[in-house]
């Protein structure tokens, strides 16, 4: 566990620098952290070694009493059907109303979270933190072909490359 943490937090910290470096690609505006709290499943990601072989992944959020975010992730691994669990926090990376967090794992190391887009209902949500780690969330296990098509074009406007996204719910 520990050394999943560890990795975490490393490996976001060193691709979400040298990425910010590169780009400049702006969160949503008018975010109210209060919605977006709670529970996301992961519908699609880029591969990333910390997510490794994990199916059915889960992000929660929750506010703490300090202000910060809860993040818990949490995952199965699709060989040895073992849970995996990472827990950290985020804070905001800019302006409250602004859908930027700053998430760490293994403080005092943060990595970015960047909430590119997000319907008006917070059912939906594609998550930015480089070229190497995006996700695309969702409230439900699945989520209809056409909104994912549209999460997927959002995905493409950026950079991505969305054939090698894996999708994480079975």
């Amino acid at each position: 566990m520990t050394k999943l943490i560890c990795f975490v937090a490393f490996f976001m910290i060193v691709t979400g620098e040298r990425c910010n470096c590169q780009m400049n690609i702006e969160p949503i505006r008018n975010f109210e952290l209060n919605k977006y709290l709670g529970k996301w499943y992961e519908i699609a990601r880029l591969p990333a070694s910390f997510e490794k072989d994990l199916v059915n992944v889960t992000a929660t959020y929750s506010l703490m009493n300090n202000g910060k975010v809860k993040v818990e992730n949490e995952g199965i691994n699709k060989d040895n059907k073992k849970n995996k669990k990472a827990i950290g926090n985020a804070k905001f990376g800019a302006a409250q109303n602004i859908g930027y967090l700053r998430v760490s794992f293994f403080w005092p190391f943060y990595g970015d979270y960047k909430i590119l887009k997000l319907d008006k209902d917070y059912k939906y949500a594609l998550v930015f933190s480089s070229r190497k780690l995006m996700w695309i969330l969702s409230r439900e296990k699945t989520m209809e072909k056409g909104i994912l098509d549209q999460y997927l074009s959002a995905s493409k406007e950026i950079g991505i490359e969305t054939t090698k996204l894996i999708y994480s719910q079975e």
